[in-house]
């Protein structure tokens, strides 16, 4: 095999142009086999086989820097600076990431994990290679639907400062995670149908580099002319009317002609941006035909790509039903999602409800803004939003929603321990930052049928509040303790003595599950479905407080400033004469591993809180 003899980085410029050509294909077949047994990120990775061999065969690793734009298309990378081996532990506890990072590889320069931070990233590397006096390459790789945040722009426009070598890809695939939106893409569909303009532009040039002496300075001179060729043909090009050169468009699955861009892309004396047009999920059929369904898989069968196991419904499941339900009774109920509508669970909405639903693009922020003035302007706005993408869009419920007291619904997916996709992605941080907020009310259900309760009340509600949940299947226990939701009330799941579990969330299941541990011990525990994060049940915690010489709080969020502070302090403040156990997350980043392994791990699991019970007794 030709993959065989990539060891190590650099080893692919040692292959033929023949060697080259059958590299990529078992490279796609090796990524297909490996993400079919341990699930990972697949369409994305498949789409830019070829743009990161061209990469490698024009880059030197590791003095020469790549910024993969969130990293999911980053395994073709690994591959290629000697990680083959390590995709036998993919995103597994203690095994390879799947995403750049700078502590497993010299050659990864920057972590990632998030979108639209390429640009920005790259620009400050690229700064520091001037200021140090050094030279090499510097490479930002962005999607297309990575430029409908932000923040990139906000990059794109301090980048025109710059006036050495900084090469941006536009890598595009008209697709972040949902088909994109937006004014980018339309713009940059006009632009991949201007093949009149990219024939142009080769003819014009060849003829020129013909005229002896003068015909490369007028290229030159070309180049570095605001009203050049492109413009003409291309009126109001918005990479150039933000001082950066703009190459392209070029076909991404053609390495040479990759190379003969980038190389011309590597002499321009300032940023550049150099358009690659790719297709998601390349060479894998399922794939192609459902790039969003594999941009981030499960294990599936090789030969039909359908999952191998599907499981109960998930809490995200739950969720869309629901919304697609109150879609039908609440003519105001409006759904924003951030390019995720396939993993928010607002699918079912959008296709009912098309008028009604918005998708902003990798824009947090904006999203939280526009369901601000939409909530201003009498409508019942949810956001539904993964919790580790909600923390960029933390100024905005501050100041736009919970300063004016809007009614706005957080529906915030994936809230505690999501396992394999690591420190980026753990939402173990929401509780923390939104129950310092005023006016916000934070909630989070014990089970399925908890969690649709939650999010109807949630839409009457007249003021901002937060539903979390978390990632996989609903848990259905419980099924008996059906309660109404009243404001700010606990519900008593189990009444005993001596020690109460006061659990939020999705630690209820586990809270069961020490009960019946500690019950073989003859300890008989109390345990109490908190319900609600902010405002928690002072009343309740008053008035049996001394019935107990151990409370213990149980979240999956982190201890600083988490639902268990504010809980301890109240109960300092209340005169307590007995001992509080905070269950929660060390002051840690968490790495990326299977869930139960992560807490067992972190000492949250039923035998880790079962054994803190034991010593605090």
């Amino acid at each position: 095999m030709v993959l065989d003899k990539i060891q190590k980085e650099n080893d692919i410029k040692n292959l033929t142009p023949k060697e080259i050509d059958v590299l990529r294909q078992e490279i796609r077949e090796f990524l297909i086999e490996k993400i079919s047994e341990l699930g990972g990120h697949l369409a994305s990775n498949l789409g830019t086989v070829e743009l990161t061999m061209a990469l490698h065969l024009f880059l030197d690793f590791p003095q020469d820097k790549i910024i993969w734009d969130v990293g999911h298309q980053s395994y073709t990378h690994k591959i290629l600076t000697g990680r083959k081996d390590a995709f036998d532990h993919l995103r597994q506890y203690g095994g390879m990431s799947g995403f750049p990072k700078r502590m497993e590889s010299d050659c990864d320069a920057f972590d990632t994990g998030h979108s639209s931070t390429s640009i920005s990233a790259g620009l400050g590397l690229a700064w520091a290679r001037e200021l140090q006096g050094e030279d090499y390459k510097v490479v930002s790789v962005i999607g297309d639907g990575a430029l409908t945040g932000g923040m990139a722009y906000e990059a794109m426009n301090n980048a025109a400062a710059l006036k050495k070598n900084f090469i941006i890809i536009l890598n595009d695939n008209n697709m972040s995670i949902s088909e994109n939106v937006g004014g980018m893409s339309r713009h940059l569909s006009k632009l991949r149908t201007s093949t009149n303009y990219a024939e142009l532009k080769e003819g014009v040039q060849t003829s020129l580099e013909k005229i002896p002496v003068y015909g490369e300075r007028i290229v030159s001179g070309i180049r570095k002319t605001k009203s050049s060729i492109k413009q003409m043909v291309i009126p109001g090009m918005i990479f150039e009317d933000m001082g950066i050169m703009y190459l392209g468009p070029v076909d991404g699955h053609d390495i040479d002609a990759m190379l003969k861009v980038f190389q011309e892309a590597s002499h321009v004396p300032g940023p550049v941006l150099v358009h690659v047009l790719t297709k998601k999920g390349y060479g894998y059929r399922p794939a192609e035909r459902h790039p969003s369904r594999f941009h981030g898989t499960t294990p599936f069968d090789i030969e039909t790509g359908i999952p191998l196991s599907h499981g109960k419904a998930s809490y995200t499941d739950v969720f869309s039903t629901v919304m697609r339900k109150m879609g039908d009774r609440d003519d105001k109920l409006v759904a924003i999602t951030a390019a995720m509508a396939d993993g928010c669970g607002l699918k079912r909405f959008h296709n009912m409800f098309p008028e009604r639903f918005f998708d902003v693009g990798i824009a947090e922020e904006h999203a939280v803004t526009f369901a601000a003035a939409l909530a201003a302007g009498g409508m019942h706005p949810v956001f539904a939003v993964y919790s580790s993408f909600l923390q960029r869009g933390y100024d905005q419920i501050l100041h736009d929603v919970c300063m004016q007291n809007l009614p706005v619904v957080l529906a915030i997916d994936r809230a505690g321990l999501v396992g394999s996709d690591g420190e980026t992605h753990q939402g173990v941080f929401d509780l923390s930052y939104l129950t310092e907020m005023p006016n916000m009310t934070v909630m989070a259900p014990k089970n399925k049928w908890e969690l649709s309760d939650m999010l109807k009340y949630a839409i009457a509600y007249d003021a901002p509040i937060a539903l979390r949940y978390p990632r996989g299947e609903a848990y259905d226990g419980l099924a008996q303790k059906r309660e109404p939701i009243v404001y700010g009330k606990c519900e008593e799941i189990i009444v005993g003595e001596k020690v109460l579990l006061f659990a939020l969330g999705s630690m209820v299941k586990t809270a069961v599950g020490v009960c019946e541990q500690l019950e073989k011990q003859g300890i008989h525990a109390t345990l109490v479905n908190a319900r609600f994060a902010k405002p928690f049940d002072e009343a309740y915690l008053k008035e049996h407080m001394e019935t107990y010489s151990l409370i213990v709080t149980m979240e999956e969020n982190v201890a600083l400033g988490g639902f268990g502070e504010h809980v301890a302090c109240f109960l300092q403040k209340e005169g307590y004469k007995g001992e509080v156990l905070s269950i929660a997350i060390a002051d840690t980043f968490v790495e990326h591993g299977n869930v139960s392994i992560l807490q067992k791990e972190l000492g949250i699991d039923e035998d880790g809180v079962v054994r803190q019970i034991l010593e605090k007794l």
